[in-house]
């Protein structure tokens, strides 16, 4: 019998937790991947306990079995993933459990520890090493859990459900408030694996306990095209000489898994501080008829307003070059010469003033903050960057939520330049998620909280990048994460105006040309040697000699910025300025205007 028959007789309980159980059993630290090869008979001890209790699926002991959290090499991670797969198999066999009728192994993988350093392709590789060596001893059930969202792991499911007949599990972690790390939404998460076409049954384990999780399931509308999943944790943890203690009772957890169950949850089971026992208080409580599921449909819906753009451009003239200018924040408490130059710009018409976050990690004012300052006092519009580096998903959602109330409507989102390295011992870089998965939490706001004016919000494009295709596919999944308009790098070359337009001519995205007149030699050589991915050559750097005075370094660089625009202006949607030291008034001259005009 498969799964999916033995569903339409009665839901699934699963096992619980095998770590920290693991841990409470044998007073052991180590992790217990290590040991699926030394250790057969704690590991199989385990499965067997969950199964007496009345467990009808097994997730195997492989949830961190992966290169990097075993340091180990490709051959020693398939043979602890085949010893975890002979070691749940064989404890079915002891308990006089059949393979397919009353008992199933499903091949469990975890998140990769840390992604920052590793290729989108070496990510897809690790996984697919597992994912393989699982079906090659046998497995046709796949659960990934405890993942924030599906982006590194959907190429891999879809890949593997086109090549052989699977059952995949994906769950999610979510906090009590029904987020996950990565500032997703449960709902949203449900929603992208119902549509995704290639995800047998979704749901979530780790982060919540089940009152909590009870609240999030209660108050969504939930798809009826998959199977619902749901292993929350016991409860939440108290720390106590440094373990992790539980304090849920079995009963009063089986007694809310009961409620969550009759919510048309078709996998029952626990994750971190759940036990036999625990498995076996569900049993005994919970309700296992079959759930109502196979409609066809996505039940999920999200609120979003059809056909209306939001953005600083809307209702400019069409073919109207747009002008952004960035005003940088004041390194300390003075703002006056920021102040200045935005009331110059109000006079000039600008179409909106940009506002980067503490670019090259050196600290700023804040650039929300300082972007609402602005706009209170001058009305000009305005448009801060927020990159991912310095907050952690709940400062970022906190953040968005706090500007939109604030007025503001536009955003630059970016991944932020790092720490630099000096100050790395002192101050630590996040970076939960980079641009893309900011990106994908402003969609969601915009589709559930700010659908009568949604933000207006685009990203960055590199153009200097050495592999001009990854730039490009980057720039592709900003536009499907909803980016609407790109500033760019500055840019000095012609070399630099081609690979430009070839974005442009690949993808088609409304492009803002970064200009920005250098100033003096000085200036010139620092944005040379020390701000990578800029291309000043050597033709530029020749327009600029020690002995120039300021009005002829200024003079130098409006010539330099005038070529470059003559060199994209015919396939360019506008400019952003970006003027060192906040010189704003060499826009006049830039843009041939009189001063005053």
């Amino acid at each position: 019998m498969k799964i999916r028959d033995y569903l339409k007789k009665k839901k699934i309980i699963c096992d619980g937790a095998f770590g920290t159980y693991f841990a409470d059993k044998y007073g052991v630290a180590e992790l217990p991947e290590r040991l699926n090869g030394t250790k057969q008979e704690w590991m199989r001890q385990i499965h067997k306990e969950y199964l007496e209790a009345g467990a009808v699926l097994l997730r195997t002991n492989t949830f961190a079995a992966n290169r990097m959290s075993l340091c180990c090499g490709e051959e020693e991670l398939r043979e602890n993933i085949r010893a975890a797969w002979e070691n749940a198999l064989q404890s079915a066999k002891d308990c006089g459990r059949t393979l397919g009728e009353d008992c199933f192994i499903a091949g469990d993988i975890g998140p990769l520890p840390v992604r920052a350093g590793r290729t989108e392709d070496e990510i897809y590789r690790e996984y697919r090493l597992i994912a393989d060596t699982f079906t090659e001893a046998g497995a046709d059930l796949l659960i990934f859990e405890t993942f924030s969202n599906m982006d590194d792991i959907l190429p891999v499911i879809r890949d593997l459900k086109k090549e052989r007949e699977l059952f995949v599990i994906v769950q999610f972690c979510v906090n009590q408030h029904g987020y996950s790390s990565a500032g997703i939404s449960a709902r949203r998460l449900l929603t992208e694996a119902a549509q995704s076409g290639a995800v047998d049954a979704a749901g979530f384990n780790c982060g919540v306990g089940p009152a909590h999780l009870y609240r999030i399931l209660e108050k969504m509308e939930l798809p009826e095209n998959i199977y619902l999943t749901a292993l929350p944790n016991a409860g939440y943890p108290k720390y106590m000489e440094k373990r992790r203690v539980f304090g849920n009772s079995a009963e009063y957890f089986a007694g809310k898994m009961a409620q969550i169950g009759a919510l048309n949850v078709a996998f029952l089971g626990g994750c971190c501080g759940t036990s036999p026992s625990f498995t076996q208080k569900l049993c005994e409580s919970a309700d296992t008829a079959p759930v109502r599921t196979g409609t066809g449909r996505v039940q999920v819906s999200v609120r979003e307003k059809a056909g209306r753009e939001s953005g600083f451009w809307q209702g400019k003239e069409p073919g109207k070059k747009l002008v952004a200018v960035e005003l940088s924040p004041p390194p300390g408490a003075d703002d006056g010469k920021m102040m200045e130059g935005a009331f110059w710009l109000r006079q000039k018409g600008v179409d909106v003033v940009t506002f980067p976050d503490s670019p090259s990690g050196r600290t700023r004012a804040d650039s929300v903050l300082t972007a609402m300052k602005v706009w209170q006092e001058t009305k000009l519009c305005v448009m801060p960057h927020i990159c991912c580096r310095d907050k952690n998903a709940i400062a970022m959602r906190s953040q968005l939520l706090g500007a939109y109330v604030n007025g503001i409507r536009n955003l630059l989102v970016v991944t932020g330049d790092p720490v630099p390295m000096m100050m790395r011992q002192d101050v630590k870089s996040v970076f939960n998620f980079d641009s893309v998965g900011l990106m994908k939490i402003i969609r969601e706001l915009n589709q559930e909280e700010f659908a009568e004016e949604p933000m207006g919000y685009g990203g960055a494009i590199n153009q200097g990048r050495h592999n001009l295709d990854v730039e490009i596919r980057r720039v592709e999944k900003k536009m499907a994460q909803g980016a609407s308009f790109f500033l760019t790098q500055p840019v000095f070359t012609e070399a630099a105006a081609k690979r430009l337009k070839e974005v442009k001519e690949r993808t088609g995205a409304r492009i803002l040309c970064g200009i920005m007149p250098l100033v003096n030699l000085r200036n010139a050589l620092f944005m040379k040697n020390e701000m990578v991915g800029i291309g000043v050559d050597d033709e530029v750097l020749s327009c600029f000699h020690a002995k120039m005075t300021r009005e002829e370094g200024e003079t130098a660089g409006v010539g330099i910025a005038k070529k470059v625009m003559d060199m994209t202006g015919d396939f360019v949607d506008g400019y952003y300025f970006s003027i060192p030291f906040n010189r704003v008034y060499l826009l006049d001259a830039i843009l041939d205007r009189k001063r005053g005009e």
